[in-house]
């Protein structure tokens, strides 16, 4: 009986589709075994994102070489890089580089000028000294996006900055130089630093080190030497080499754009944490460890943003802030992997401290002291914050600073902190 009804609809259906006539064909491939065409915009929707952005352009401006291979620069560019890649943009064709620009306004607009003419729709400027150009050229440039590394300036439309909490990736490595310090006996640990306490980003990051040395080791103290810009190769691997000769250091940090402090280390025998990128290749016998940056998760934030915003002028509304600042919990800042130079527990008393700061229970500035033993065990203790005057700058138990305080108005150097 199935088989005669089977029969007799699939008759039915041969004579229903004879009167239609031949247009009508296709209503046989529209049922349900076809209703995969759903799966065709599904299929089509990814080829026209893809597609949407290449007519769009990533400019940047860069003090150093985009050929670096450590540093600063480096670490900007792998990050630009790594978003874009992330983003299944074409870098060959949708990264436009003017390198090697100084912090001189009208070099740096000329700069701009060039990425414009070039079709960028987004303007990375990395150098805090690029600032005013920044802004001047968002102003005159309002169709363009202009996003400012390490500054503070910014509109309502299409002129941001971003930074982020380096000094609580600063104090990991604190802790990783704290650990070496007591296991080669020496108390004395350098810092060759591009600025001081005239720029809160330079003083935030050499406290928030040295807070971590001391955290370890009380005995500490913490020899600062001023390099007053931001690279000088020549200088950086000098006054590393003086705070290893005159001041016996056994362990040198660095706010600086080049390995040579930690070049300078290996050579003299001691040891040393670096900045912006793993410098573990540059210096194999002597490198711990080194505050790091994770750029590329602001940079595919923005660019994301810059792409889905529509207008110029929507950019900084889409960001939800003319500021942006993150820190560990984001997985912004960081230390890189340790070296085997390292002390023993210092991967235990590093992820302890992490952890911490990740949860929000703690934060570097503030009237409570974190006390790190030997095996990397953590415990806390209410303890003023004390700059090397002896001004209490946070009560025993007391908040932590402001961020206002620590990317603006941190200007004073931590108690046990030497700037020689």
């Amino acid at each position: 009986m199935k088989k005669i009804l089977a029969l007799i609809m699939a008759m039915i259906m041969v004579l229903s589709l004879a009167a239609c006539g031949g247009e009508k064909a296709p209503v046989e491939e529209a049922p349900v075994e076809e209703a995969p065409v759903e799966e065709a915009p599904v299929e089509e929707a990814p080829a026209e994102e893809e597609a949407a952005p290449a007519d769009f352009k990533v400019g940047a401006i860069y003090i150093n070489s985009k050929n670096d291979t450590a540093g600063y620069t480096f670490a900007h560019h792998n990050g630009i890089v790594t978003a874009m890649e992330e983003l299944g943009m074409d870098v060959e064709s949708q990264l436009v580089i003017v390198d090697e620009v100084p912090e001189d306004k009208e070099q740096v607009l000329a700069a701009i000028d060039t990425l414009v003419g070039e079709g960028a729709n987004i303007i990375f400027g990395i150098s805090f000294g690029y600032i005013d150009a920044m802004e001047e050229a968002a102003a005159e440039y309002t169709d363009v996006i202009f996003s400012h590394a390490t500054g503070y300036k910014s509109n309502e439309t299409n002129f941001n900055n971003y930074f982020g909490r380096a000094y609580q990736a600063r104090y990991l490595a604190g802790v990783a130089a704290g650990l070496k310090s007591l296991e080669v006996g020496n108390n004395n640990v350098g810092y060759v630093a591009a600025h001081t306490t005239d720029y809160a980003e330079t003083a935030s990051g050499i406290n928030g080190f040295a807070l971590g040395v001391q955290a370890v080791n009380p005995d500490a103290k913490v020899y600062v030497k001023n390099l007053g810009t931001w690279a000088d190769e020549v200088n950086e691997k000098a006054y590393a080499e003086e705070l290893i000769n005159s001041f016996g250091c056994g362990v040198v940090s660095q706010h600086c754009d080049s390995a040579q402090p930690q070049i300078a280390a290996q050579n003299a025998g001691v040891f040393g944490c670096g900045y912006n990128s793993d410098m573990t290749p540059d210096a194999p016998q002597a490198h711990l460890t080194a505050a790091i940056w994770n750029w590329n998760v602001y940079y595919g934030t923005a660019i994301q943003a810059a792409m889905s915003c529509g207008e110029a002028s929507n950019f900084v509304a889409t960001m939800g802030s003319p500021a942006y600042y993150g820190g560990l919990a984001e997985n912004f800042v960081d230390v890189s992997p340790l070296s085997e130079n390292c002390a023993a527990n210092t991967d235990v008393a590093i992820e302890a401290v992490r952890e911490i700061i990740v949860s929000g229970e703690w934060d570097v500035f503030s009237g409570v002291k974190l006390q790190i033993a030997a095996d990397g065990t953590v415990t806390t203790v209410e303890a003023a914050l004390v700059d090397n005057a002896g001004n209490e700058i946070v009560a025993a138990g007391g908040a932590s600073v402001e961020d206002g305080v620590i990317t603006g108005t941190m200007n004073y150097l931590v108690a046990g902190v030497e700037e020689v």
